[in-house]
């Protein structure tokens, strides 16, 4: 089954808004903001929405800047993560249940602390390329297949 995800990262400068997951998939990691995208809700509100469930911060504008269609080889479901950059956002940043909000200087993210796979597009993020990706995980997150297309 496939599941519509998004993500969010939000950007001031030379600095990139992370959350630390505090509950559910991905928790201990650190992440952009964002979820399932839910009936009735374009790709795009659903990334304002999470932004603003996850760090009370209004989103004035996304750029989308990737897809990433994740599996598990022990799964049968596949997340199709549509990836978003914002620099255009307002409101104070909060900590919410899910996640803890922190800035991090965008050349000094903890990629160790992370998905596994974003150290394979986190490069073309930072050079403001557009990329599709598909990525395939073992049982500990860990990515065992992978192939990454610069748009």
């Amino acid at each position: 089954m496939k599941q519509l995800m998004t993500l969010a990262y939000l950007v001031k400068g030379d600095e990139v808004l992370l959350g630390y997951k505090k509950q559910g998939i991905g928790i201990g990691r650190y992440n952009g903001f964002g979820g399932k995208v839910e009936i009735g809700e374009t790709i795009e509100e659903a990334a304002q929405r999470e932004v603003f469930e996850e760090a009370n911060l209004t989103v004035h504008n996304l750029l989308k800047v990737g897809v990433l269609n994740l599996s598990w080889d022990s799964k049968k479901d596949i997340l199709e993560v549509h990836l978003f950059k914002s620099t255009n956002f307002s409101g104070e940043v909060e900590e919410s249940e899910e996640m803890r909000p922190e800035w991090f200087d965008m050349n000094k993210v903890p990629l160790d602390k992370m998905w596994s796979d974003d150290t394979y597009w986190w490069p073309l993020f930072l050079q403001n390329k557009k990329f599709v990706g598909n990525f395939v995980f073992d049982k500990h997150d860990q990515v065992v297949q992978h192939d990454l297309e610069e748009l």
